[in-house]
This record gives structure tokens, sequence and C-alpha cells, in this order.
């Protein structure tokens, strides 16, 4: 299949600025895939669509606070950092803008959230393929535990911060209510529309909810570029699942009861798992660059919760191919019901509104 098979044309106003005022009162668009019908409704309808036996699975990773400002100490130039990967304490990948002012043995001295010198300092070690800079900070025993004081909410582009002091609210709504293990640049944004007492409400009703773990990369935003999506390379990204949470799937699919993937980042752990073990999920940590595309056969996933994603993007590839699993149908059926969805006035990306595919 072609990249632009998966365009699509949305109005810019569609594009979620802001979280809804509460979290559960998003919409939800469902898709019945075997009769293609759709109904709209509210968030905390998705009590009525499921059940006793009903497993229910989410990315528990938390983001980051990995946007860091700051000066260039010869030139006082101004950068912008976004923390990728830690590869050891003090030493990180990172995105630098502008990336050609970034050369090996640039020295940049880090800011405060008031614009003051941190005092710390990150120096450029090296660049790789892809033009991330791999940075060595100094001032700090951990700059990871400095986060919280000097880095940023990481948003996605497409979303515009006029006025700075929506980022304080944007620390609390741009990260689920059950965020534990910190490492994601971009949040599973499936899981916001999660509150604590609806996923109470969901486990009184007999659904087991249980929590795997994927770091989200900074590839979940970027286009396919190529022509042919065989021809795309995805970034990697690292994950890991429990002990427990590898016992309740895999006795669900025993006893032919639902799997419920929440996000594609969720789906992609799973997917990725059974795959390398003939259907099973195991236990265990590891990295995934999995790309699902139409077609594909899912092993694990019965139902799908996800948002409304970008043109030529991996991650509406993936919701195409859960669409109408083993075809390409799935294409046409999700434009369609993204075509519905703009009709509606749906709110669109990371903040905007859901989709359940039954």
């Amino acid at each position: 299949m072609r990249a632009d098979d998966f365009d699509f044309d949305l109005p810019a106003e569609l594009i979620a600025q802001t979280p809804a005022p509460e979290r559960d009162h998003s919409r939800l668009l469902v898709l019945h895939r075997d009769s293609q019908q759709v109904e709209h409704r509210q968030f905390r309808d998705l009590l009525g669509h499921l059940g006793p036996g009903d497993v229910l699975v989410l990315n528990n990773s938390r983001v980051l606070p990995a946007r860091l400002r700051g000066i260039n100490a010869q030139t006082s130039g101004t950068f912008e950092m976004l923390l990728l990967e830690q590869n050891s304490m003090n030493d990180w990948w990172a995105m630098v803008r502008p990336g050609k002012r970034a050369r090996p043995g640039t020295q940049i001295v880090v800011s405060d959230l008031t614009g003051r010198p941190a005092g710390i300092q990150a120096t450029v070690l090296e660049k790789n393929e892809e033009g991330h800079c791999r940075l060595q900070f100094s001032g700090a025993p951990d700059i990871a535990e400095m986060l919280d004081r000097f880095g940023e909410i990481p948003l996605p582009p497409y979303i515009n911060r006029a006025d700075k002091s929506q980022l304080e609210t944007d620390r609390q709504r741009y990260q689920t209510v059950y965020a534990q293990p910190a490492g994601s640049v971009a949040a599973p944004t499936a899981g916001l529309h999660f509150t604590q007492a609806l996923l109470d409400e969901i486990r009184s009703r007999g659904v087991q909810v249980c929590f795997l773990l994927l770091h989200v990369g900074v590839g979940t935003f970027a286009p396919v570029k190529t022509t042919q999506l065989a021809a795309h390379t995805m970034h990697e990204e690292r994950y890991e699942v429990s002990q427990e949470t590898a016992r309740i799937i895999n006795e669900a699919k025993q006893a032919r009861r639902r799997v419920i993937a929440t996000g594609t980042t969720t789906m992609r752990v799973l997917e990725t798992v059974a795959a390398q073990n003939h259907g099973q999920i195991i236990a265990g940590a590891g990295r995934t660059k999995i790309f699902i595309y139409p077609p594909y056969d899912f092993k694990i996933t019965d139902a799908f919760l996800t948002n409304f994603h970008l043109p030529r993007s991996t991650l509406l590839m993936l919701v195409s191919a859960f669409a109408a699993p083993n075809t390409t149908r799935g294409r046409e059926l999700i434009l369609s019901a993204y075509a519905e969805a703009v009709r509606q006035r749906y709110r669109f990306f990371s903040y905007g509104d859901a989709m359940l595919l039954l």
C-alpha cells in the first residue's frame, strides 16, 4: 500500500488545542466492524460496551517534562532540546533545534522555566544519522531528577501555546491518571479520557484492568515519507510486560474472553510480544519497531480504543488494519468513519475525542 492512500482532509479548527473540561466528557465514536454501523456517544458510554470477563489493557508510561531550553555558552544563541532516551546518568540522546548550530563540542547553558540560567550545562558529544544529538549534562547529580523543575511537557507540534500559563494545566492533563514509570516524550493519548472513578466503575462491572509499559518516542508524530509503506522504518521504543498482565491476558484468550487494547502503543506491545511467542503474552522487557498496516493478522486484540490520528501516520495505518484484519478494506472503512467524524465536528488528535472499534 502507499502512504498517500491514508491522506484525508481535516479542517484546522478540529485539531483540539485543549482537553475536554473533564477527562471523561469527551465524545466517543463507536464503529462496529462487522456491520460498519457508527454510533455517536460520550466517553462514559464506554461502560455499556464492556462486560464481565473482559480485559482492558492500558499503557501506564509517564510523560517526561523532557523539553529544555538554553543558550549557546559562546554566542548566546537560543536552543530547544527534547530529551529522547537516556544512555546513562546525565548522558542523553536528544532532538536539538536549531540542529545545524548544535555541532559536537557546542556547550549549551540550560535555562530554568523563567529563562534564567539553571546552573546546568549540556555539551554536544556527537550526532547520529537521524540528526539527534548526544548530550552530556553537568552541574546536576542527575538531570532526570531535575526535569520537574526545569523541563516543559513536550506537547505535540500541532498544539499551540501562545499563553504559557496553560502549560501548567498541561502538566496534569497531558498525563494519564494511572501514569507510573517516566520515560515517554508523548502521552499514550487514548488513556487521557479515563478518570480514576471511571476505572473503578469499570472494575466493579467485572472487567479486569491491567497495565503494560511502552515509552512513547518522538517517532509517534512522524508521517510516513516513503511512497510505499513497506519501505518505512519505525523508531524503536522500549516496552515491558509484567507477569501479572501476561497471566491475565493469556487466561482471557484461553477462555475466549475479550481483550481490549487502549491506544496504539498498547496494541503494538501486545502484537509484538504475541508475534514473538506463537500468540502468547510472555512477561519481560524489550524494544519494538513493529509497523502494523493492512493487511495484518491480529493475534491478541479483540476490541480497540483509540484517538483520531494524523493523516499518513503509522497510527492511522494501524487502526485501518484493525478495522478489517487480514484485508486491505479497513482503510476505506476508517476513512469513511473519519469523514463522518469531521461532519459531526469531533475533535482530533492528542487532546481530541476517542473512537472504539468493536
